[in-house]
């Protein structure tokens, strides 16, 4: 932490996907972790999942305000499962998704975890954790 400084973030609400096929990440996060699809009028269409959510902008079809270059397949990102490791790794196997590293220890935001990491229809890579007890 910053010498000095108290912290004035609280958490992470939501993120932004540029994809190419929103009806295709959709269907990758709905079928592989079981992420909930909410689509409202001029609003982009989101993944739910705990208190947070992936916002999904299409290419050619984002919404302002918006990343400078928003490209598909430029996402690194960790997301903490709510279930065991074994049962990720199985649901990833079962939609055929070849998992390229793990599961490994890592160091998150609070603590040792086990990871594995995959690749989104775009190549996004994410990253799955547990945290270990």
């Amino acid at each position: 932490m910053c010498e000095g400084r108290s912290i004035i973030i609280a958490g992470i609400d939501h993120f932004v996907l540029t994809v190419r096929s929103v009806e295709d990440s959709c269907a990758f996060y709905q079928r592989v972790l079981g992420l909930e699809r909410l689509d409202e009028p001029n609003r982009p269409t989101a993944l739910l999942f705990g208190s947070q959510k992936i916002n999904l902008h299409e290419v050619g079809r984002t919404f302002e305000p918006k990343a400078r270059a928003p490209t598909p397949g430029s996402g690194d990102f960790c997301l903490v499962a709510a279930r065991p490791l074994a049962e990720i790794c199985a649901s990833l196997e079962a939609n055929g998704v070849a998992i390229e590293v793990g599961p490994v220890e890592r160091t998150g935001a609070r603590g040792t975890m086990m990871s594995v990491y995959f690749r989104d229809p775009d190549g996004n890579l994410v990253e799955v954790s547990k945290y270990t007890e």
